[in-house]
Formats: structure tokens, sequence, C-alpha cells
């Protein structure tokens, strides 16, 4: 068990694939087949150009302020091959690899960012909330959602996704308090990615490890390599195996590394240098685990190219859903938030019609 062999407060970090594409062969998952490793890493590439292209979507006026996800694709998607489809996922801003995985259409997400309603619309089956921009306050929506499933004797569990500054929020703490108390079945994933926005991770908390947060609640936390997919599903399966058997919550701190901005508003050259990036990209999950498989004979030059090649036209069909998809309409703005609008919101709304000759 990992959590009985890693110790937060020594700051031991479990890893099974280093940088090198070495891996721990006793440590190694039996579910991380070569065809998993494999479907994982175009996988990462998938969300990896969507994001690129969105980016240059944003650049020129098609798409809104969004939040890149480049460094946690690998975290996400070794979380999510943990859970259960029937698991629930409670992100924050920056999941679009996890939230595509569990369900949620890729234009979707980013439909989000582009100011449409439609971008928060789950698909039906689909267990996950849509993108959360308040700091931390995600954290006490899934330790709900796993509560009211363990009071109705329902198996599924909740991992909800949060950042290293969000650890410093009330929200944080009492959702903790709150999940170690009820033994409720929620996976609290911490993507440390050594920011908060600009403030580094050190100046906006003085605790050794995030993971160590958790012992304040009676709750397992784990530091995890979350570069290291290997390691990301090891710690993510234990974890659902203890909430599925009742024993509660566990904080998993995935420390890892965001390559771009906070977000396309943001200019990260203001407060970290670009050594410092240059530093990171080799634990980069994308190059450990391309070395991985060539490791085993799966990866070549040749096949990188003709796997960029397949996924451009997938690309590409996820760009002209959003450009060919509705504008919002004055409806969309009011009918989202309450099953039936005041007297004084259905005014509104009519004014705003009339005024925008709707």
């Amino acid at each position: 068990m990992l959590i009985d062999k890693f110790d937060p407060l020594k700051e031991q970090m479990v890893q099974i694939l280093d940088q090198d594409g070495n891996h721990k062969e006793d440590m190694l998952p039996a579910e991380m087949t070569d065809e998993v490793v494999k479907e994982m890493y175009e996988k990462i590439w998938y969300v990896r150009l969507c994001n690129d292209r969105a980016f240059k979507m944003q650049r020129s006026g098609r798409l809104g302020t969004f939040a890149s996800v480049k460094g946690h694709e690998a975290c996400q998607l070794a979380v999510n091959l943990a859970l259960k489809k029937t698991d629930w996922v409670v992100p924050y801003f920056r999941e679009q690899a996890i939230m595509w995985d569990h369900g949620v259409p890729m234009e979707n997400i980013y439909l989000y960012w582009k100011g449409n309603e439609w971008g928060s619309h789950i698909p039906e089956g689909v267990k996950c909330l849509p993108p959360s921009v308040p700091v931390g306050s995600q954290m006490l929506h899934a330790v709900g959602i796993s509560w009211a499933a363990k009071m109705r004797g329902e198996d599924e569990i909740t991992a909800t996704f949060f950042g290293d500054g969000a650890t410093s929020e009330g929200d944080f703490h009492e959702a903790m308090n709150f999940a170690g108390v009820f033994k409720t079945g929620t996976i609290f994933i911490c993507q440390n990615n050594q920011y908060a926005i600009s403030v580094r991770r050190n100046i906006q908390t003085a605790s050794k490890t995030i993971a160590q947060k958790a012992i304040a609640y009676g709750v397992p936390g784990l530091l995890v390599d979350g570069n290291d997919p290997f390691a990301m599903f090891a710690a993510t399966k234990e974890a659902a195996e203890r909430a599925r058997k009742g024993e509660g919550p566990t904080l998993i701190e995935a420390y890892l590394y965001r390559f771009d901005d906070h977000t396309t508003s943001d200019d990260a050259s203001k407060y970290r240098d670009e050594s410092e990036v240059e530093q990171w990209r080799p634990r980069d999950a994308v190059i450990r685990m391309q070395k991985y498989l060539a490791k085993k004979g799966l990866w070549s030059e040749k096949y990188q190219e003709e796997l960029i090649e397949s996924l451009k036209p997938k690309v590409e069909e996820m760009v002209k859903k959003i450009d060919e998809h509705p504008d919002p309409t004055v409806d969309d703005i009011f009918g989202y938030t309450f099953a039936e609008l005041s007297p004084e919101m259905e005014r509104q709304k009519e004014y705003l019609k009339k005024s925008l000759g709707q």
C-alpha cells in the first residue's frame, strides 16, 4: 500500500516512471499494459493539439480567455483511468483532459471559454460538473456529492481537482474537515504546478508539502510525481479502493508544472524565468512516455509524425463545431440559474430582449 510506504511529512514522493523512461518493475500497475500506455500517450497529444489550437483561436478573437492544460494532461488521464464512468469528476478550470476523457465533448469545454452557455452542458449520463472558476468552491460540491452517494448506499465516488493556491482557501479546509469526519468517498487531487497564479508555492503556504495538510483532518495524504502517469494511476486506484470500502477520503498532491501562462490573459515571464521552464521540460510526461515506449519498440519518429497527422482532422472537426455553434441568446443568460424566474428577472429579460431587438 502506497499510503503505508510513503510519508508526506518526510517529503517522500511516489514515482514509478522517471524522466529517462525507466520504471520500477515492482511498482508498475498490472493495468498499465503497452496498449493502455500507448493509448494514453495518443490521448495526451490530442488534448495538447486541441489546447494549442484553442490558443490560436483566442489570439484571433474567436475564443475568450482560457487556461492551458499543458503539463497536466497525463496526471488527469491517469486519474480517470482509475475511476469508473459512474464516478463523479468535479473540476476547476484546467481539467480539459479528464473532462473530455470522462465524456464531455471537447467542443463543449472550449465553448465554455467562448462565453456560450452550451459549454456548461453535460451530456446525459456523464457524471461531471462544469468548470469552476471561483478558487476552491468545487471541493465543497465534491464532498456534498460523495456524502449524498454514501447516504444512498451507492458505489460511486468523487474526484475533485484544485491547484496548490486553493489549499490556502477556507473552502479547502472546510471540505477536508467534513470529508474526514463523515468519511466521504472523496479523492482530493491537488495539481501542484508550483504557482498560485503568479505566487510561488513556498510563499503562499509554509507547509513543506501539500499532502501533509491532510494529517490535520485524519485523512491520508500522498505526494506523487504528477508527471508520472503510472504513479498517478497507482495512487488514485488505491484512493478509490479505500473510498469504495467506506474508509473515507484521500488527498493526493500531484507534483507537476504548468508550462504555459496561468491563462491567456497572464504573462508568466513577469514572475518566472524561461530557464526555470526549460529545467522542467525533461520531466514532461509526454517525453517520459515517449522514451518508455521507444525502449519497448513502440515509438519512432515515423509513428509520431503519423500520429500528429491523424489527429489534425479531429482537432479541426472540434474547431468547426465551435465556430458553427449558435451564439448564445438572452434566454441563455437567464435560463440556467433558477427553475423559475422571479417577476423582476422576467421583466429584466424582456427589457434586454427589447433593447437588443430580439
